[in-house]
């Protein structure tokens, strides 16, 4: 071609692109720290967040903890000479449904939106306790299913 055009062809193709997204969490929690303790009630609060991809069902359940005989209905901290300082951790604020580790029976259960959901952790000191002067500690353990 005397102008300097040159004809040029084509072909086309198509190709798939694919993905698999699985369900995924990640739970962490802060500290639950009831300060001084004098005998009188004593609530607190703590936080635990569940990270769960969007529509991702989980449930939360919170072990007994440590202390000795402790149970999800009895939870104890330990303190100095073998002393024992009880309390309860609840799913609400009113602090009447104990928190536990039984999923559809005393666990949290939501559904993930793909950003990090925070769930308060309510505990309670009982009133009267006569525990005698020293720290008290325990350590729970929280599960995420789902």
């Amino acid at each position: 071609m005397a102008d300097g055009s040159a004809l040029a062809s084509t072909s086309n193709t198509t190709f798939s692109v694919t993905a698999n997204v699985v369900s995924s969490c990640q739970i962490s929690a802060t500290a639950l720290t009831f300060g001084t303790y004098t005998g009188s009630q004593t609530d607190a609060t703590s936080t635990i967040t569940a990270t769960c991809t969007d529509t991702t069902a989980y449930t939360i359940g919170v072990s007994a903890g440590l202390g000795t005989g402790a149970t999800v209905t009895s939870r104890r901290m330990s303190g100095p000479s073998a002393d024992v300082l009880s309390y309860a951790i609840y799913r609400e604020a009113s602090r009447t449904t104990i928190w536990g580790t039984t999923i559809g029976t005393d666990t949290v259960a939501s559904t993930g939106n793909g950003t990090a959901q925070a769930i308060t952790v309510y505990g309670r000191l009982a009133a009267g306790q006569l525990p005698v002067p020293g720290a008290y500690s325990d350590t729970l353990t929280a599960t995420i299913t789902y």
